[in-house]
């Protein structure tokens, strides 16, 4: 079954706009503004479809205790992105000391399609295969080149951003961006031969 952001929640098609900084947010806030963006992020970090809903809940679990230490220095964005990297990142070294048996069990169900009544069927299938196609090719990246380009490409945060939400100079984010986009052209290029290979 397809995972999908609860409908019942905000899951917006792209992130909403920065408040402007020193701005203070209540909770409920912040929860409706920025689900989809906590969502979409850990998801294309990598959380698999059976751990999101409960890593989601968790990070917003954080982003609560902490929301009054928020002093605007970054934007809510920036501040958000570090968490939510920090929960996943805790929650792949637990999968890590479950060991590989354990950690397979939390493989990668059919990425969610966000199945649209106006689409066709064939419209679902096709768009459910590129998604398919994006998570093998994330999975492809180690840790480090994943996050940079998820937070760049996925939810266009700028490289001072990412850089400060990873705790890494900028020097370092555009490197691991550069390195990241190189890795992610090559293993696309090698499953377009493969697909070509497999036609008649």
């Amino acid at each position: 079954m397809p995972a999908e952001a609860p409908t019942a929640l905000p899951y917006p098609a792209a992130s909403p706009a920065t408040p402007a900084q020193g701005s203070v947010a209540t909770f409920a806030e912040v929860y409706e503004k920025w689900f989809g963006f906590v969502w979409r992020s850990a998801r294309g970090l990598g959380v698999a479809d059976a751990a999101l809903d409960d890593l989601v809940q968790e990070i917003f679990v954080v982003v609560h205790r902490r929301l009054h230490d928020f002093e605007g220095r970054s934007s809510i964005r920036t501040w958000l992105s570090g968490i939510v990297l920090n929960v996943v990142r805790h929650h792949r070294r637990s999968l890590a000391r479950k060991g590989p048996r354990l950690a397979g069990a939390d493989e990668h169900a059919e990425p969610d399609e966000q199945a649209s009544p106006e689409r066709s069927p064939f419209e679902r299938a096709a768009l459910s295969e590129d998604v398919r196609l994006l998570q093998r090719l994330l999975d492809s990246l180690d840790d480090e080149k994943r996050e940079v380009l998820v937070l760049t490409e996925l939810e266009e945060l700028s490289a001072p951003e990412i850089a400060e939400a990873l705790g890494i100079n900028l020097n370092t984010a555009y490197s691991r961006l550069r390195l990241a986009r190189e890795q992610f052209d090559a293993a696309l290029g090698r499953e377009r031969a493969r697909q070509r290979g497999r036609q008649p």
